[in-house]
Parts: structure tokens; sequence; C-alpha cells
């Protein structure tokens, strides 16, 4: 039988996680017990060890239990911006996060993916931004590469493939837009 994908052979090519084996296992240790778990419910402290480990975080930052950041190095948070829970910010490669964002519950934002033409599945990366304002739902997925503007809205368990325009609501998977953002002051 052919093999269509060959996983002995998989490399990640000049892939680097842009800090050393021992800031990544520290940060491991320390994100798994402090920020991906209930243990230290106060976001401030969360804050301050996630800028410890260099991510550079606005004032008024929310994060609740459970949230999973691969790498604090490669991500920047703004002002004011909600992490609800079990947001999983799988960032192998920089994550922009603007002020006022929500991401609610279990949202998602993957920065990696594998080459599915290539034999040997490697391993691609892209950053993520997400503009002042937005809002990814519940248990929705942002893909490498991808940016919501600023005010645009991923509805509940929709799936982003390609940039949300400023001020659009996204739903569906993969998320299409469905009508505009409507603000009332």
């Amino acid at each position: 039988m052919e093999v269509i994908v060959d996983l002995s052979k998989y490399t990640v090519g000049d892939y680097h996680p842009g800090a050393s084996l021992l800031k990544r296992a520290l940060w491991y240790i320390a994100g798994a017990t402090l920020v991906d778990s209930y243990l230290l419910p106060f976001s401030p402290a969360k804050s301050a060890l996630l800028r410890l480990f260099g991510a550079r975080m606005g004032r008024g930052v929310v994060i609740k239990p459970k949230v999973n950041i691969k790498y604090p190095w490669r991500l920047e948070v703004g002002d004011h911006t909600w992490l609800g829970e079990e947001v999983w910010i799988d960032n192998l490669a920089d994550v922009r996060l603007g002020s006022n964002v929500c991401l609610s519950q279990g949202a998602y934002l993957l920065t990696g993916n594998h080459n599915y033409k290539d034999r040997n599945f490697t391993l691609i990366t892209a950053g993520i931004v997400i503009e002042d304002g937005a809002w990814v739902g519940a248990r929705a997925v942002v893909c490498p590469g991808v940016s919501v503007g600023r005010g645009a809205v991923v509805a509940v368990q929709s799936v982003l493939t390609t940039s949300a325009e400023s001020g659009t609501i996204y739903r569906g998977n993969p998320a299409r837009a469905i009508r505009r953002r409507e603000i009332r002051v």
C-alpha cells in the first residue's frame, strides 16, 4: 500500500518557538499550574505572570480560569480585554489582541497548521490580529493568518478561515459575513 503521509519524516523546518528550552519548560509548569487552572483566580496576578514570561499586557485585562496560552512571549494584549474560561491561544506565531476585545468561553486562536499537500506534513505558521472592540464568540475558531477587524463579531462555534471586515458579524463553518454590527449608544 502506498504511503500518503509519512510522519516519520516530519520536521518543523526552520521554525523556532522564540525562547530557550528552559524558558519553555518553566512556562509550561507556571502556565499549567497558575493560568490554565483554577488555582490563581486573580487577573492582575495572571497578567503579571504573563508579563514575566514576555507577554505585553495592557491595563485591566480579565483572565478567567483555564486559559491556555502556548507562548506568552508571542502575545500582545491591549487594555480592558477579556479572556473567557477555557480560551486557548495556540500561538506558535504572534497573536495581537487589541483593546476591549472579548474572547468568549472556549474560543480557540490557532496559528499553526500543516501542509496537507506535503507528504512530510510540514508545519505552517501565521499570526493572528484581533482589532479593538472585536468579539470572538464561545467555541469559535480563528485560523492562522486571519485578522478580525475593529468591532467585528465571530459568532458562537463559527470557524473563521478568512479575515473579518470591521463592524461585521460572521457566522458558520466556514464563517461568512451575515450583517453589519449595530452598536447602540
